[in-house]
């Protein structure tokens, strides 16, 4: 058994950790905002309460939005955020692999070059991290001055794949099919966002329509036990942000997130922030809320961490090292080292 002197909050700070599912905007640091506009961006977001809950989602996507925008006008200050993002990720919460994405919206709002937007965060990325890039589409996302740089996206060698994103009870629209199958041919790795406010039903249509096995929340897949085998035999990870499930009402309470639910009926999950800018959250907090309110174990913390380095874009070899380096962790935890 552990010593009095290692606590679980000691563990979770020294175990090597991934984040697969991070928006780049959305993780802003707060003091970026607040130095470029003081008197708009004076305190951080209420939302940052641990008690605060979003009204509506559309209530969150314009807090994240305006101060989003106040920031992301340009590649330059893509790399100066992620920049700082990452290292902190990197030094504060001992992150060694990291998913980011970045939203075809605001490229295309600011009119910014998409490839240097990609190239700008990978840019960013600190010895002893690796990066991959991701853009984010909305289900509306594929508009007339927007399609000129989707389609030359899946050919950018600074992008490692494309993910759905957006108001799930949007429409999807053809666009979506045929882009995502191609993307896959030209080497990118694709992914959706679903079962965060539509049933599982939509869960089950983006893996066999869409053909992506990753997806971004799937929480609510849950809510329809004969779906999770299907899902299960279909190779699909769930990549889940449980603080950003609990302020934006995905779940009522953290009690009652179902990610127990899903790694029991076979889901490999792993853990993430979502967005920190609006949700005031770390990798840390995550990890310590799921063992505060589900009474997850370290071994129960260490398998969601082993999880999302097993489906790492990288090298077996290097997954090995990673994977090997939780081990070491867990191990030292239980001597009470």
């Amino acid at each position: 058994m552990p010593t009095e002197h290692l606590s679980i909050a000691d563990f979770i700070q020294r175990l090597p950790k991934p984040e697969t599912h991070l928006h780049i905007e959305g993780a802003l640091p707060w003091e970026l905002i607040n130095e470029l506009e003081p008197g708009r961006f004076s305190s951080p977001p209420a939302s940052w309460d641990k008690n605060y809950r979003f009204q509506s989602f559309a209530a969150f996507e314009t807090e994240l939005l305006d101060m989003a925008g106040a920031w992301y006008q340009s590649p330059e200050r893509y790399h100066i955020a992620a920049k700082r993002i990452l290292s902190r990720l990197k030094d504060e919460q001992n992150v060694r692999y990291l998913e980011t994405s970045f939203a075809s919206g605001v490229v295309e709002h600011f009119g910014l070059d998409g490839q240097q937007v990609a190239r700008a965060i990978k840019q960013a990325s600190p010895p002893g991290m690796e990066v991959r890039v991701f853009m984010g589409i909305h289900h509306d996302g594929y508009t007339d001055r927007s399609r000129g740089f989707i389609e030359d996206s899946i050919h950018w060698p600074e992008l490692d794949g494309l993910d759905l994103h957006g108001a799930e009870e949007t429409p999807l629209e053809d666009w979506a099919f045929d882009l995502w199958e191609r993307a896959r041919a030209n080497g990118k790795f694709t992914k959706a966002h679903a079962g965060e406010f539509m049933g599982p039903e939509f869960v089950l249509r983006v893996v066999e329509e869409l053909g992506v096995s990753r997806i971004q929340h799937g929480v609510r897949a849950a809510e329809d036990p004969d779906i999770l085998p299907r899902l299960a035999a279909a190779g699909v990870r769930m990549d889940e942000c449980p603080i950003s499930n609990l302020k934006l009402g995905v779940v009522p309470s953290m009690e009652a997130h179902p990610i127990r639910q899903l790694l029991s009926a076979g889901i490999p999950c792993t853990i993430s922030t979502d967005d920190p800018i609006s949700f005031g959250n770390t990798l840390k907090d995550e990890y310590m809320a799921l063992h505060e309110s589900l009474e997850f174990s370290a071994d129960e913390l260490a398998v969601l961490a082993s999880n999302g380095f097993e489906q790492a874009l990288v090298d077996k070899s290097l997954k090995d090292t990673w994977l090997q380096e939780v081990r070491d962790c867990l191990d030292a935890y239980r001597k009470g080292r």
